[in-house]
């Protein structure tokens, strides 16, 4: 099933290649995500969705194929730009939130802004205002081995949100957490993603976490094999 799309595309992949070491990852993959829509990456462990994933954000180099960002070659970017992009145009979600122990929940969310250069107060306003919008305000002053698992990726949320990326990559994004949670916490990241108009890659196996996607890519043996809306 296909249906015309508005949007240019934000990322494009072609022909992706990648191995690690002997073994093959992908295998000629090719992927389009449009700005402002949410993609869900299916397929079996081992099918290629999470090396595809970090491709399309940088952090993996295909051993052959393109990824261009906003017409740009990513490869053709030097290291400290590709490194600028995930800090200020990317955001990240993985399955275990990878928050910061040492730093309370509001500094984990203010963190990214700092570290591009913004004053304290400015990103503390603005990392507060998202840990109220994802309703885990009151965990702000705890560090994250004091909030539970669904406000800890709640969190992670924000933190990838305060930024005001074009793209967030999401990696198994409610695989830890109960159904209970795992549904809560994808209804408030993907409202707060249409809000802000962001377009999400989100890689997961599970059909209900699938359902709130714009359209779903099935990756198998390191090809993506069939893409419709939903």
């Amino acid at each position: 099933m296909s249906r015309p799309t508005p949007n240019a595309p934000l990322l494009v992949a072609e022909n992706l290649v990648k191995s690690f070491g002997v073994t093959p990852a992908l295998d000629g993959a090719s992927l389009q995500v449009h700005s402002g829509e949410v993609l869900a990456l299916l397929g079996s462990s081992g099918s290629g969705k999470s090396t595809l994933l970090h491709c399309l954000a940088g952090i993996l180099t295909p051993d052959s194929g393109r990824v261009s960002y906003a017409g740009q070659d990513m490869a053709a970017l030097s290291d400290a730009r590709r490194s600028a992009l995930r800090r200020t145009e990317f955001g990240f979600v993985f399955q275990f939130g990878q928050l910061v122990p040492e730093l309370t929940c509001l500094e984990n969310v203010a963190l990214p802004l700092r570290l591009a250069g913004m004053r304290r107060r400015e990103a503390t306003r603005r990392a507060a205002g998202l840990l109220e919008r994802l309703e885990v305000a009151d965990v702000a002053d705890k560090r994250p081995g004091q909030a539970s698992g669904g406000q800890g990726q709640r969190v992670a949320v924000a933190r990838a949100l305060v930024t005001g990326p074009r793209v967030i990559f999401a990696d198994e994004p409610t695989g830890a957490l109960d159904s209970l949670n795992g549904e809560r916490v994808m209804q408030l990241f993907i409202a707060a993603a249409r809000e802000t108009g962001a377009a999400v890659v989100l890689v997961t196996h599970e059909a209900r976490v699938a359902a709130y996607s714009d359209r779903e890519a099935t990756v198998r043996d390191g090809r993506v094999r069939e893409q419709e809306y939903v």
